[in-house]
C-alpha cells in the first residue's frame, strides 16, 4: 500500500515544518496522454536542472529567485494575530517552495463571497495574480476564448507529471481543442450530488416496506399525513426553497426523463433537466402532492432552509431530498430527542426501466489558470508550484496542516479550531490545497464509515448506519457528459436561465391544481424568450459537431 510511503515522507516533511515554524511563526502575527517526467527540462533564463525527485517527478530549481503571485480566498477565518496571506500555513508552504525550487510565493487574498467578481475585475485591469481559479466553467471559457489565459500545453508536459499521475481524472475539461488553458483540481471522495432520506422508524410504525418506487413513496407520504406521525405540524416531504440549487427536485424530476443517449444527457444536464422530455410529468406529480398537502407549504419562501431544518430536527418531517450530508446536524438533534436512529438513505426514484440514476459530482473541481500576462520563467514557476501541490504527500500536509494527526484507519485529521487558532493556522486550510484531494483513503467506504463513527462528538448514529450510508452512496453512479466548450448564447443567457429555471420549477409545483397547465406553459414561454431554446440548440449543435 502507498500509505506507508506517505507516512515516511510525512515524517520528513514534519521535521522540515518544525524548522519552518521556528523561523516563520514570529512573522505570523502581522483528458490527455501521460507524459514522462521532465528529467532536466530547462526554463527561461535562469533555471538549471535540479536534483529534487521523489520518484514521481523530477523538477528544476531556479538559479536566481523567481517570484509568483497566487490567488487565495479570504473567508474571514484567519487565526488571531494572523492574516489570510500571512500565517503559519502560508509561511510553511512558502518555505517548501522556496527550498525546492527557489521560487518566492506571494499570496493575493480576495473575498470568497465575491471571488469571481474580484477575478473578473483583476483580469480586466491586468492586475490578476499569476495563478487564479474559479469553479465557473463559463468564466474559464470566456477567458480562454478571448486570449486572457496562458497556453499551458508545453509547460504542463514539462512540469506537470504529478498532476498527470494523481489528478488525471479531472484534466480533460481544462483543454479547448488541443490547447490546455487550465489544470483542474482533483476532487477526493466520489460522491453523488444529492441524497433522499426517509424515516425508518415511521415505516416500522406504519408496517410498511422501504419504498423502492415513486408510487410506493407516494403511498408512504399519504400514510404519514393521514396518521399525523409528526404531530399537528406533520410535513410528509420537507422541502426548502434555496434559489441556487436544483437539489430539491433534480433526482425526482430526472427520474421521469429517459436520457436515451449521451447527446440527450449533454443537452439536458442538471441545469436544464426540468425541461427535458418527460420532465413535465415529474413536475405535475410534485404539483399534485403539493396540493394534497404532502410537501412543505410555501416552501419557496424558505430560502435559508431554516424551516426545513427545523422540521427535520423537531420530528415533523418524514422524507427529504437534499445535499448529501447537509441534514446530518438536524439528524443529530432529532436522534438525541428520540433516543434512536430515524432517517436512513434510500433510492426510490425509479426510471422508466426500473433502474435508478444517481447524478455524481464531476471528478474535477476548480479551473486553475494562469493569465496570459504571465510568461517565461514565471509560467514555468507556476506549473512547478501547482505540480508540487498535486503530490498527495504534499497536498495532505497543506490540506490538514503539518500538525495533522492520523486515526487508526490512517486518515489524516487536522487540528481542531482551537488548536488551529493557537498554532496560527487558517480556519480553512483546504483553500491553499488547490490541486489534489485524492488521498488514498477517500474512496474506502469502510474507512470513511469508521472515521465518521469515531468522530461523533455525541453518538447520534451507529457504525452500521454509516456503513450503510457509504455503501449506498456509491450505487447507481451517473455523470452528465461535459466539454470545455460553451456557446456564446450559453455564456450570455446561461446564468440567468439557470436562476429562472429554479424559479420556474418552484412556481409550477406550487400552482393550484387547475392552473398547472397554464402556469407551466407561460413559465416555459418565458424561459424560451429569455434564451433557453438558443442554449439547448447550441448544446445540440456542438455535440453533433463532434461527430459522435
Amino acid at each position: 500500500m502507498r500509505r506507508k510511503g506517505l507516512l515516511k515522507k510525512t515524517a520528513a516533511l514534519c521535521l522540515t515544518a518544525a524548522m519552518a515554524f521556528a523561523a516563520g511563526c514570529g512573522n505570523s502575527g502581522s483528458a490527455t496522454a501521460s507524459q514522462a517526467p521532465a528529467e532536466s527540462a530547462g526554463t527561461s533564463g535562469t533555471a538549471a536542472a535540479g536534483a529534487e525527485s521523489d520518484g514521481a517527478s523530477a523538477a528544476t530549481k531556479f538559479e536566481d529567485e523567481v517570484t509568483i503571485r497566487v490567488m487565495l480566498w479570504d473567508r474571514g477565518d484567519a487565526a488571531p494575530g494572523t492574516t489570510t496571506e500571512n500565517n503559519t500555513l502560508t509561511q510553511w508552504l512558502k518555505e517548501q517552495i522556496k527550498e525546492t525550487y527557489n521560487i518566492n510565493v506571494e499570496y493575493v487574498a480576495v473575498p470568497r463571497s465575491s471571488s469571481d467578481d474580484s477575478l473578473n475585475i483583476m483580469m480586466s485591469g491586468g492586475t490578476a495574480p499569476d495563478i487564479v481559479f474559479t469553479y465557473d466553467q463559463a468564466m474559464f471559457y470566456n477567458f480562454a476564448s478571448n486570449g486572457a489565459l496562458a497556453d499551458l500545453t508545453e509547460v504542463y508536459s514539462k512540469y506537470g507529471s504529478n498532476i498527470e499521475e494523481y489528478c488525471q481524472e479531472a484534466q480533460g475539461i481544462g483543454t479547448l481543442g488541443d490547447v490546455r488553458y487550465a489544470v483542474m483540481k482533483q476532487r477526493g471522495t466520489e460522491q453523488p450530488r444529492h441524497m433522499a432520506y426517509i424515516r425508518q422508524d415511521w415505516l416500522d410504525e406504519l408496517n410498511m416496506e422501504m419504498p423502492t418506487t415513486k408510487a410506493e413513496l407516494g403511498e408512504y407520504l399519504k400514510a404519514v399525513k393521514e396518521n399525523k406521525l409528526g404531530g399537528d405540524n406533520t410535513v410528509p416531504w420537507a422541502m426548502g426553497g434555496r434559489g441556487d440549487t436544483e437539489k430539491n427536485y433534480l433526482n425526482f424530476v430526472g427520474s421521469y426523463v429517459t436520457l436515451a443517449d449521451d447527446r440527450e444527457a449533454y443537452i439536458y444536464n442538471e441545469a436544464y433537466m426540468a425541461v427535458a422530455p418527460g420532465s413535465k410529468d415529474g413536475l405535475k406529480q410534485l404539483n399534485e402532492w403539493y396540493n394534497e398537502g404532502l410537501i412543505t407549504r410555501d416552501f419557496p419562501t424558505d430560502t435559508s432552509e431554516d424551516v426545513m431544518k427545523a422540521d427535520i430536527a423537531n420530528g415533523n418531517a418524514g422524507f427529504i431530498l437534499t445535499d448529501l450530508t447537509e441534514p446530518w446536524d438536524s439528524f443529530k438533534v432529532l436522534n438525541s430527542e428520540t433516543g434512536g436512529e430515524t432517517f436512513v438513505p434510500l433510492y426510490c426514484f425509479d426510471l422508466p426501466d426500473g433502474s435508478y440514476r444517481n447524478p455524481f459530482e464531476y471528478r474535477y473541481a476548480m479551473f486553475v489558470m494562469v493569465p496570459s500576462t504571465t510568461s517565461g520563467e514565471k509560467l514555468d514557476a507556476c506549473m512547478m508550484y501547482l505540480n508540487w501541490l498535486a503530490d498527495p504527500e504534499n497536498a495532505k500536509m497543506v490540506r490538514y496542516t503539518p500538525d495533522l494527526t492520523e486515526n487508526e484507519e490512517g486518515v489524516a485529521v487536522e487540528p481542531n479550531k482551537t488548536q488551529k487558532d493557537e498554532l496560527g493556522y487558517p480556519g480553512t486550510p483546504d483553500d491553499l490545497c488547490i490541486m489534489n484531494l485524492n488521498f488514498d483513503w477517500v474512496n474506502d467506504p469502510e474507512v470513511l464509515a469508521q472515521t465518521d463513527f469515531d468522530n461523533q462528538e455525541t453518538q447520534w448514529a451507529s457504525l452500521e448506519w454509516f456503513q450503510n450510508f457509504y455503501t449506498m452512496r456509491t450505487e447507481h453512479k451517473f455523470r452528465f457528459p461535459t466539454f470545455g466548450y460553451i456557446s456564446q448564447d450559453e455564456q450570455t443567457f446561461g446564468a440567468d436561465i439557470k436562476a429562472r429555471m429554479i424559479e420556474f420549477v418552484y412556481t409550477v409545483v406550487c400552482a393550484p391544481s387547475d392552473q398547472f397547465e397554464s402556469v407551466y406553459e407561460s413559465g416555459y414561454a418565458e424561459l424560451v424568450n429569455a434564451g433557453l431554446q438558443k442554449i439547448l440548440d447550441g448544446r445540440a449543435a456542438y455535440y453533433d459537431s463532434l461527430g459522435n
